[in-house]
């Protein structure tokens, strides 16, 4: 007679951390027109100038929720947490870590998951190369002060809670979210677990 093995439920919790900002989060959702010009590009056609319009340039940047809100793609967070292995060597895996920690948000109108920002907007203008040598100027949102919540659920039997914020604090310090993120040679988008708020255990 063959041994019964018996396999235990994965222990799991999940939590909503407290985000805030530590530096300006820019913001840059590709617009539906952008994504036809690169449609354009890609087949061969030509994409006719029209007049550049700043507002309604920036105003696609923008992630939004159905009741007007803007977001900011929760999978970037995760990213952004994962990327934070490195700072800890061999201890932590990158493969294991996108296995074990799972960032839940709010759709959005486009379909992505989205985690709400709180602050205001304001609009941004930015000389910026593009691939001909040329030059152009963007119009983008940029949160100079902004927080956010983000429900995270993790597996316990594997990680501990103040492992897990602690990934997600280093995670906003070195690698960070948005345009010009420290990830991309910049200073914007970083953050932390918000000190002043408590780290709220859904289940």
């Amino acid at each position: 007679m063959s041994e019964v093995i018996e396999i235990n439920k994965i222990g799991a919790e999940t939590i909503l951390v407290p985000i805030l900002g530590t530096a300006p989060l820019i913001v840059h959702r590709f617009s539906e027109k952008a994504k036809r010009q690169m449609l354009d590009a890609m087949q061969g056609r030509k994409t006719p100038k029209v007049a550049k319009d700043p507002e309604a340039e920036y105003l696609a940047c923008f992630y939004r929720f159905e009741d007007e809100g803007s977001g900011f793609p929760v999978i970037a967070f995760k990213a952004a947490t994962v990327s934070a292995a490195r700072f800890y060597g061999k201890e932590v895996s990158m493969v294991g870590l996108r296995q074990q920690v799972f960032f839940n948000g709010t759709i959005g109108v486009d379909g992505q998951m989205l985690a709400r920002i709180n602050g205001e907007a304001r609009m941004r203008e930015d000389v910026c190369r593009v691939g001909n040598g040329g030059a152009d100027l963007r119009y983008r949102p940029e949160y100079r002060e902004w927080s956010t919540t983000i429900e995270v659920t993790y597996v316990s039997s594997m990680l501990t809670r103040s492992s897990v914020l602690s990934l997600i604090d280093a995670g906003g310090m070195g690698v960070g979210v948005g345009e010009w993120r420290p990830e991309k040679r910049g200073d914007f988008g970083t953050y932390q677990v918000d000190p002043s708020r408590e780290v709220e255990i859904v289940r």
